[in-house]
């Protein structure tokens, strides 16, 4: 199994309108911590995510979280 990147020890803390995201599992995307679709071909897939109402939401910056795609503090371990 292929390890993510580890794009940064933090979470990225991110205000979202109501819809629908995708939140990039693998770390290669330049858009982080959103997909822009560099995982194609890897066995990675983003992580959707659907927002009813105007929220913050931290996602995982180190793509090693056990509650995708948001943080649970897992990259205070790395």
């Amino acid at each position: 199994m292929a390890e993510p990147v580890c794009v940064q020890k933090l979470p990225y803390v991110v205000e979202l309108e109501p819809g629908k995201y995708w939140w990039c599992s693998c770390g290669k995307s330049a858009k982080q911590p959103f997909c822009d679709g560099s995982h194609q071909g890897s066995e990675f897939n983003p992580v959707e995510i659907e927002v009813s109402e105007k929220t913050t939401i931290g996602f995982c910056g180190c793509k090693k979280t056990n509650n995708a795609p948001r943080c649970d503090g897992t990259h205070t371990q790395l």
